[in-house]
């Protein structure tokens, strides 16, 4: 059991600041022709702007990393965005104590964006659930389904690419955390991140040492190599017909 010291949170979630990168989020009301909900791309919504957001997002990474398979670049688009939802997540509930609401009608995604992925939250309330509910329900259970359906990603791979995401910010936090001598957020962080990996959409994803089951095929784009992560030691041999990792 973690304490939690509960802080209000502010309208700006400024806390979030100094972390910097992946757990930045830009918060407000949305002006027309702002980025499409995170909903709309989970249902598969169209926008005059980028057509279907998902698929804009593949094929801008497919392009830029010049991946051979466009499921390659499914691959790496769904774990970039998990690793944004996880971030803001897991610096709010260790900041903060608490969430704001996350729910996908409330956050704006914009998939023209680079790395990290530009994310939007239109109003700042407090969440009713956990860590658990804001992202692995709400988001990644949808998401995992969608690239799943359009570009036939293993489900498992995907889901080691969510737990992945969730080792990688929550080192990047407590990083931060002892940098700062802030000994109870890094205390924080690994508690809370050792819970989420139970759940049972995560559990068994990661080994003991934090070195996941599947591979997010990142190797396949030229140059790639492995991930510090990844279950290969070095770059397998594709087969001809694909392996999923």
């Amino acid at each position: 059991m973690v304490l939690l010291l509960l802080v209000d949170l502010d309208p700006e979630l400024s806390a979030l600041r100094p972390l910097g990168g992946f757990f930045l989020l830009r918060v407000g009301g949305a002006p027309a022709g702002s980025p499409p909900t995170l909903a709309e791309t989970y249902r598969g919504t169209s926008s005059d702007v980028y057509g279907n957001s998902m698929t804009f997002r593949v094929d801008k990474v497919a392009g830029s990393l010049r991946a051979p398979e466009l499921r390659v670049a499914a691959s790496v688009a769904q774990q970039g965005l998990a690793a944004r939802l996880w971030s803001v997540a897991l610096g709010c509930a260790v900041l903060y104590g608490r969430l704001p609401d996350l729910d996908p009608g409330l956050l704006r995604w914009n998939p023209d964006a680079g790395a990290p992925d530009d994310l939007w939250l239109t109003e700042v309330r407090p969440a009713p659930g956990d860590a658990a509910d804001a992202v692995v329900r709400a988001h990644l259970e949808p998401l995992t389904a969608l690239v799943h359906a359009r570009y036939r990603v293993a489900e498992g791979l995907l889901w080691g690419n969510a737990a992945s995401a969730l080792a990688g910010a929550a080192r990047q936090l407590e990083r931060w955390a002892r940098e700062q001598g802030r000994t109870e957020a890094a205390v924080r962080t690994r508690a809370l991140t050792a819970g989420l990996l139970t759940h049972p959409r995560l559990a068994g994803t990661l080994d003991g040492g934090g070195r996941r089951r599947s591979c997010c095929l990142y190797y396949r784009v030229p140059g790639g190599g492995v991930c510090g992560d990844c279950c290969f030691t070095r770059p397998p041999r594709p087969s001809p017909g694909g392996a999923s990792g």
